[in-house]
């Protein structure tokens, strides 16, 4: 059916492809995931005297 040089260039092929889909997922979802994170910490809203260990 093929050499073993097809049957490992085919595996390697292969191989590479569905470890790009990974990347292709999870890079944007880590990207949009951390962009709600920093829009969440700047929506806090800590005003003067609101952080422990502070005297009002």
């Amino acid at each position: 059916m093929g050499t073993p040089l097809s049957h490992a260039t085919l595996l390697t092929v292969t191989t590479t492809l569905f470890a790009v889909l990974a990347l292709d997922i999870s890079v944007p979802a880590l990207v949009l995931s951390l962009m709600a994170l920093s829009r969440w910490i700047v929506t806090l809203d800590f005003g003067p005297g609101e952080w422990k260990g502070q005297a009002a």
